[in-house]
């Protein structure tokens, strides 16, 4: 269960990292990918944030996400200078791929298929 402050802390970090990328993420991925921030996990001691991201527009999403991990000492810098004021500490980025969409429209097309195929009772 996350408390407050890690709700609070992740929040801003996930709207700061999103401009980020959109001012940034061109340079780093490409301009084809587009690339979201879904959410951010805080560690309990505010020096790890987890960042879960999307990657639409790409057949190798995996590909922008390890591009994302090569830059992360200068994603760390420019969320640093938008963030310094407000937290104490910067902690140290991870960023993860969120599949959870991908996932969701692939359970759509297996239940649709089965509806088709009148399996559904």
């Amino acid at each position: 269960m996350e408390s407050k402050k890690q709700k609070q802390v992740g929040e801003l970090i996930k709207r700061n990292f999103g401009i980020i990328l959109q001012q940034e993420g061109s340079y780093i991925y490409g301009t084809q990918a587009l690339v979201t921030v879904t959410s951010v996990k805080m560690s309990p001691d505010l020096g790890i944030a987890k960042i879960y991201v999307s990657v639409y527009n790409s057949l190798n999403k995996q590909e922008a996400v390890i591009e994302l991990n090569e830059h992360l000492v200068r994603l760390r810098q420019s969320l640093a200078n938008r963030i310094k004021k407000h937290v104490r500490r910067i902690p140290q980025i991870q960023i993860y791929l969120d599949d959870m969409l991908d996932e969701m429209y692939r359970l759509n097309d297996i239940f649709d298929k089965l509806e088709d195929d009148n399996q559904l009772g």
